[in-house]
């Protein structure tokens, strides 16, 4: 699929039309996921079916297909809403700014998050696109800050204006919290973000921001040196945690009593 080959290359940084285009892909990239997680939910509405155990159940051999599929499974539209504004928002300015790049890093907080849950996690159900988010979160925050880079340490200021309060979602203050989801996601994507500060990013500077060009005439490239929810609540994004028995018992949300994040 073309929304997964990052055609733009580096080397056409004078085109003027590269950065419409840039930003074109990198929307289409984020609302593709969003856009699944919103076909699931609503298959799972119309057809009345429970999916929770697409999750990620710890150390468990049935909760590992979940470190693929839990982050598309959502308990409910609340939880659902929640993640997706966040989730879209992170994920562009992801593959915005850090181009071909960003799948790398995007897939690498994807899996090891997941995985980092299922081996260190509470026996329930994981659920939910959270741990992404705040490992994108914590990716833009860290990254901005290391980085000798002004416009990723806006983002870094925004993400921190906007999201601040994510940090007590990584707190074992619910127990009906997925907060392993959410600490491994944080986690992760500070790892990478030190990971990464090695690799140059490269992109066509707005024409205020142009630098002097070096005698070959080329733009000087830059070196490296260098949302959940805008809610309020700090929780309102977080994952779900379902229990499971040894009965095969429905999740707890069918019985009102969703362990939401």
């Amino acid at each position: 699929m073309g929304i997964f080959r990052y055609y733009p290359d580096d080397h056409s940084a004078h085109d003027h039309d590269l950065d419409k285009k840039i930003i074109r892909h990198s929307i289409a990239f984020a609302l593709f996921f969003v856009l699944l997680f919103w076909l699931v939910r609503i298959l799972e509405e119309v057809f009345d079916l429970s999916l929770y155990k697409g999750g990620i159940y710890p150390l468990h051999l049935k909760g590992i297909p979940g470190i693929i599929t839990s982050p598309f499974i959502h308990s409910g539209f609340g939880h659902l809403i929640s993640n997706s504004v966040p989730f879209a928002l992170l994920l562009f300015f992801l593959v915005y700014y850090y181009r071909s790049l960003s799948y790398r890093i995007f897939i690498q907080i994807y899996l090891l998050s997941g995985l980092c849950v299922w081996l260190a996690g509470r026996e329930a159900w994981h659920i939910g696109a959270s741990g992404v988010v705040y490992g994108l979160a914590a990716f833009h925050f860290t990254s901005g800050v290391i980085r000798n880079d002004l416009r990723l340490l806006v983002i870094s200021i925004v993400v921190v204006f906007l999201y601040g309060g994510m940090v007590w979602g990584m707190m074992p203050i619910k127990p009906e919290i997925s907060w392993e989801s959410h600490l491994w996601g944080g986690i992760s994507g500070l790892l990478l973000a030190f990971f990464y500060k090695r690799y140059t990013i490269r992109r066509r500077k707005f024409s205020w921001e142009e630098e002097p060009e070096t005698e070959e005439g080329e733009p000087d490239s830059l070196s490296t040196t260098g949302i959940p929810s805008p809610f309020s609540d700090s929780t309102s994004t977080g994952d779900f945690l379902l229990k499971d028995d040894a009965r095969e018992a429905p999740p707890l949300s069918e019985k009102k009593e969703g362990l939401e994040g």
